[in-house]
Order: structure tokens, then sequence, then C-alpha cells
């Protein structure tokens, strides 16, 4: 979805009360939002339109400012430029600034930020002031029924796991059913398996409360797991947006490409209006003759075939990855090995001759600057 045109700015907010009887999913939108400090730059101009109930996720490395939107649509810092929108009403522009807790926005921080010194209980319930003491007690306790652990209320964070302190943080950013889900980074700091289990009890979570959610991450895989849509950043600025299958299949560039695949890479140059490689000719859209480019085949495209129906290649070495393993061979007419993916009955001795093809589906060329310009990599999906 494209960034939307500039909305009509309504002449007075919509009350947003402390707690609603339901969540309203609202629509979230930002427009040429800029973030300048003295030295740097972190935001350059973003706008994205997130619509009601949709989960979002901002993709980056360190740096590329998605923490930085993440706090500006909280109310934490202010734009330097441009608007943040919550159902088309300005809650951050040249002319207007309403605080955290006026925006209907529940956020949720890495290191979840529960305070030691309240039981579980009264952590969930500290943003639900504005409620008579006991009611607020019952809100608290049917969230915490919600994320499984309303049996731990009476207890305190120090006597949690890492999990089910994520889940108290959760309770507590859902309790006051805000429109709006800010999440950063919510997963970094759990063990590969709970996080996956914990990424998909949230999602679920997420879906019942109907809130519009935007997700901060810096990991490929969870952005694929949680979002309806991903916004990938770079310095600042926003790189590609889509679903996951159209990032994956026609990603902007070679730096989106290797956030969702692991790819070989070879640099060559374009003659006769193409790219001619040892597995064929490959459009070249944007590059002339003579202009260098990245020749990138995805490692799942290249497989190991009959003999004398494909490319002669040799083993060179097989790394065992789990339920895959990494071949790599040396392929005919190429320079650089080659690396493969393949099931571990399939794996090819060390020294043994093979023949290879390639899946054009997964052949993706790039300008050679491309590689040239990227700030940093990140965690890379098969």
């Amino acid at each position: 979805m494209a960034a939307r045109q500039p909305t009509r700015q309504r002449t007075a907010p919509a009350r947003i009360p402390t707690r609603a009887a339901a969540t309203f999913a609202a629509r979230l939108t930002f427009e040429g939002v800029e973030r300048r400090y003295r030295t740097s730059t972190a935001l350059a101009g973003v706008s994205l339109d997130i619509a009601p109930g949709e989960v979002v996720c901002l993709l980056g490395p360190s740096g590329c400012g998605k923490t930085t939107l993440l706090r500006i649509a909280s109310g934490i810092e202010k734009p330097s430029a441009g608007r943040v929108l919550v159902d088309d009403f300005e809650v951050a522009g040249p002319n207007r600034f309403v605080p955290p807790e006026k925006r209907s926005v529940g956020l949720m921080f890495q290191d979840f930020a529960l305070f030691p010194h309240l039981s579980i209980v009264d952590n969930v319930a500290f943003g639900l002031k504005a409620l008579p003491r006991e009611e607020a007690r019952r809100e608290a306790l049917a969230a915490l029924e919600r994320v499984g652990l309303a049996r731990h209320a009476g207890e305190f964070p120090h006597t949690l796991s890492g999990g089910e302190q994520q889940r108290v943080a959760l309770a507590r950013a859902i309790v006051p059913r805000p429109a709006v889900m800010l999440m950063d980074e919510p997963f970094s700091g759990l063990d590969v398996q709970l996080r996956d289990r914990l990424q998909e009890e949230t999602l679920r979570i997420l879906r019942e409360a109907r809130a519009t959610s935007l997700i901060v991450t810096h990991a490929p895989s969870e952005a694929l797991r949680l979002g309806n849509r991903i916004v990938v950043m770079r310095k600042g600025r926003i790189v590609q947006l889509g679903k996951a299958e159209d990032l994956y299949r026609h990603p902007a560039d070679l730096f989106v490409a290797r956030l969702f695949s692991e790819i070989n890479e070879i640099r060559m140059t374009v003659t006769g209006g193409a790219l001619r490689t040892p597995f064929g000719s490959f459009a070249v859209p944007g590059l002339g003759d003579g202009d260098a480019a990245t020749l990138c085949i995805r490692r799942r495209a290249i497989r190991l075939a009959a003999p004398g129906q494909g490319l002669a290649g040799r083993v060179l070495r097989a790394q065992f990855l789990g339920d895959l393993y990494a071949v790599e061979i040396a392929a005919e007419g190429f320079e650089q090995p080659l690396v493969t993916l393949v099931r571990e009955f399939e794996v090819p001795q060390q020294g043994a001759d093979v023949t290879l093809t390639v899946d054009p589906g997964g052949v993706l060329v790039f300008p050679a600057d491309d590689a040239a310009n990227m700030d940093g990599n990140l965690p890379q999906q098969g």
C-alpha cells in the first residue's frame, strides 16, 4: 500500500478515554516525518499509512531510524518536521503535540520495564489509575488471564522467567485497550524456542485485542511471522514496504534481497543487453552494455540434477545446518564456488562430480553499486 496523501486536519480531537468498553483500532499515519539531531539525521521524510487492525513490522539494522519512528508515534520524542495522525487527528506536528497518555497508545519496551517493587497484578494495573482500585484490579486480572499468568498475580517480577515477564509487559500494555500498540523488539532477549512460541501467542493476543500494531525488529524471521506488511528501513528512509511475499520475490535492491534469503553474489558485466552466465542469459532492467552488475542466485534455487542435464561441478565441502546441508560446489564457468542447500539424504560426497540446474525465479540482478553501498547486514533466511 502506498503512503496516503496528506489528510485534512480535524478541528477537534475525538475524546480518548482511559479505558474504552472495547478496543477500536485506529489508523496510524506518518506524513513526511523527520527527526534531526545536532550532528545526524535519524529520519529523513518517512511517510507511512497503517490501516486499522493491521500489524506492521519495522525491519532494519541498528541506527536505521525504526525505534525513533516508534518513539515519535508514542509521543516520547517530537518530530523535527512532518506529522503523525491517529484516525486523521494530528497528535504530533508543527502546531500540535498530544502527550503520550492522551494518544490511546500502548507501548511495550525491549526490556519489559516492569516495576520490581510492585506485584504482577499491580504492574498490570499501573496504567488504570483513573479507575477505582477494585475495578482496575479486576481489569488487570482479566488481562493476566488472557496471557495465562493469573496464578502469578500476587508474585513479583524477579520470581518470573524472561518469557513470563514478557507476557506481563504485554498484559500491562493491552489492559487500557489502546487503539494503537507499539512494540520495540519485544522478543530480542529470549531464547529461540521460547521466542517462537511467544511470537505466536503475542500475535494471537494482538488479533484478539484488535489494536493497530507497529512492531520494531531486526530479525527478518520475526517480521515474516508477525507482519501483515513489512517496512524495510535504511539510513532513516523506507527502502521498501509490502507483504512478505512481495519483498521476497521482488526486492527493491540487494540490501532487501539479502534480508530474506541467503544468496550467491557474483560480479559480472552486462553484454548484449543481458547478463550472460553459465546458467543462461538474464534480463538487466535499467542497465546497459558495459555496466557492472551483481548476479544473485538464491541458494535454494540451485539444484542437483541427473548427470548430463545441467552445468558440471565438483563438490568442495558440505556443512551440516540441522535440517539441511550447505554444499559448496566449484561450478564450470564460475570463478568462485556456488553454495546450494540440500536435504541430508541428497548430500553428495566431497570431491564428487555433480550436475547443477537453477530455478530462474531464484535469480536476481542488481547494479554492482548496490553491493558497495550496503551499510550493515541482518540475519538472513535460508
